[in-house]
């Protein structure tokens, strides 16, 4: 083994995990400390993904610190069902299986690839607490990176798994687009879009393999800037309280879009927004059955700029036509010129992704695995908080926020456990969303839930006298409700996580923290 050169006084030792890096003090290499969330979740996200390839190949994992299966789930359920999630369903039997390690390189493992790797934090991570791996290349285009890369690989004495490479990200993945050459997992943090990178990735990951994307131009996703939003995603962006989560939504569409030209389609297996960034976590497959479906999983957005009623146009259809499915354009318009809540006009943004942001039997197996190994990741507390929420969301797109449906009719505004009471009294869904702490996700109508704020304002009157009769104020209160709303609190208004108290949203970590500085040029 080559011995390691010592850290000068302008370098420092910055231990993360189970991995420590040499950092320089120059910010020559990019490195922030507030995406150690994004860190361990991805670790954790390519563990259980690495776990459930490698079951069907007779291979099991042992992690430190992980309590036994079998009896976690047995004393987790309550009713006994999640306890074929221990068994491994078609695959050899146990006198046939082997177990791997972690930092043991596995034949049969995963080939990784970090695109855009900085000082090779996460790559070494990767290989220090992730098992099933065959390979990680930890790729960047600065010569200094790749530099301190190789110091930080010898450092740990990761050499068996992890090797350094310089190349433009893109160009390393068109040269790996071959079946037998594609990666498993492939990891593309950029600083800013990664959108350059997306038509190469989606080539180059390998079938069913999965592909974790961040995002850190949230003005650009969020609706500051539109018209970038539409030049780097094929979407147009729109100022709203539900940017967070449409900004999920434009991601995964511009995915599929380009996934789509080459016969392949996208699965999100988690999507989440956090802090100052999004980050999902898609499987591609290839089937030129199901990319004709891909239209109909695409939206148009009408949002009204007066009181923020939101509406979704599907661009396809697809429906059952005796053994097949027949596809045809969509069908509208969805809404009127104007808005029928408060006579204001609509923005039009979009298409956006329609469908479920997740895949919560994925998601239930990465909450489970953190609950087993409370210990393994620093913000495993934040982890649990976060996945737990994930797992109550509807699977509707979108929300609205208590305070701009109050806002909206210039009243008070019901506390959460009110209104969701009342749209449950009702007869209709609702849930939090992890995107943003006040959300209200329904499957009750634009028109309920304006009912719904029309009754709470008859408990809690506005100066009618006061409202120019422009406002949404004035055209919304000036209906009658057809519903009577009952603002009693229920049981079930309050979830699971809420209850127990989760870290479900992260209080700021660091003074000025935030997405930092561009790394200076290598």
């Amino acid at each position: 083994m080559m011995e390691v050169a010592a850290p000068t006084q302008e370098e420092t030792i910055i231990t993360e995990g189970k991995a420590k890096v040499i950092y320089p003090s120059a910010n020559q290499v990019f490195y922030n400390p507030v995406q150690e969330f994004n860190r361990d979740l991805t670790c954790a996200v390519i563990t259980e993904f690495a776990r459930m390839q490698l079951a069907e190949k007779g291979i099991d994992f042992v992690l430190p610190g992980e309590k036994e299966l079998q009896k976690v789930v047995v004393d987790l359920s309550d009713n006994g069902e999640d306890c074929k999630m221990s068994t491994h369903e078609n695959t050899p039997a146990p006198a046939e299986r082997r177990t791997v390690t972690v930092g043991e390189a596995c034949p049969e493992g995963l080939r990784v690839l970090e695109g855009l790797a900085a000082s090779g934090l996460r790559s070494i991570r990767f290989a220090c607490e992730v098992p099933g791996l065959q390979s990680i290349v930890a790729n960047d285009f600065s010569t200094s990176a790749v530099e301190l890369i190789k110091r930080n690989i010898q450092f740990n004495g990761v050499e068996h798994l992890v090797t350094a490479n310089y190349s433009d990200a893109r160009m390393l993945m068109y040269n790996r687009m071959g079946r037998n050459d594609r990666f498993d997992v492939i990891d593309l943090d950029p600083y800013g879009s990664p959108a350059i990178f997306l038509d190469a990735a989606v080539q180059s990951i390998g079938e069913g393999g999965l592909l974790c994307v961040t995002c850190t131009d949230m003005a650009v996703l969020a609706g500051n800037n539109g018209e970038t939003c539409y030049s780097k995603y094929g979407s147009m962006s729109l100022k709203s309280k539900f940017c967070h989560e449409m900004a999920l939504r434009i991601l995964l569409h511009s995915l599929d879009l380009r996934a789509n030209c080459y016969q392949r389609y996208i699965v999100p297996m988690l999507s989440i927004s956090a802090d100052f960034y999004i980050r999902v976590f898609v499987r591609v497959f290839t089937g030129q059955a199901k990319v004709k479906m891909s239209a109909s999983k695409q939206a148009l957005l009408y949002n009204c700029v007066g009181c923020g009623t939101y509406h979704l146009q599907r661009m396809g259809r697809a429906v059952p036509h005796g053994n097949n499915m027949k596809y045809s354009a969509g069908t509208g318009p969805a809404i009127g010129a104007s808005c029928e809540f408060c006579q204001q006009k609509h923005q039009v943004g979009g298409p956006i992704w329609a469908e479920p942001l997740h895949d919560k039997t994925f998601v239930q197996k990465v909450l489970d695995a953190s609950e087993r190994n409370p210990e393994r990741f620093k913000t495993s507390d934040r982890i649990e908080g976060m996945l737990s929420m994930v797992t109550e969301e509807l699977d509707i797109p979108l929300y609205y926020t208590l305070d701009s449906l109050s806002s909206a009719v210039r009243c008070n505004t019901p506390s959460l456990l009110q209104f969701r009471s009342a749209l449950l009294h009702a007869g209709h869904k609702v849930s939090l969303s992890h995107a943003c702490q006040n959300a209200i996700k329904t499957n009750a109508s634009p028109s309920v839930i304006w009912d719904i704020m029309r009754c709470w304002e008859k408990l809690n009157p506005v100066k009618r006298e006061k409202l120019s009769e422009t406002s949404p104020a004035y055209h919304i209160l000036g209906t009658e409700p057809r519903i009577q709303a009952n603002f009693e609190v229920r049981q079930d208004a309050n979830p699971k996580s809420r209850r127990m108290g989760l870290k479900r949203f992260q209080e700021n970590p660091e003074a000025n923290w935030g997405p930092k500085a561009r790394a200076k040029a290598g």
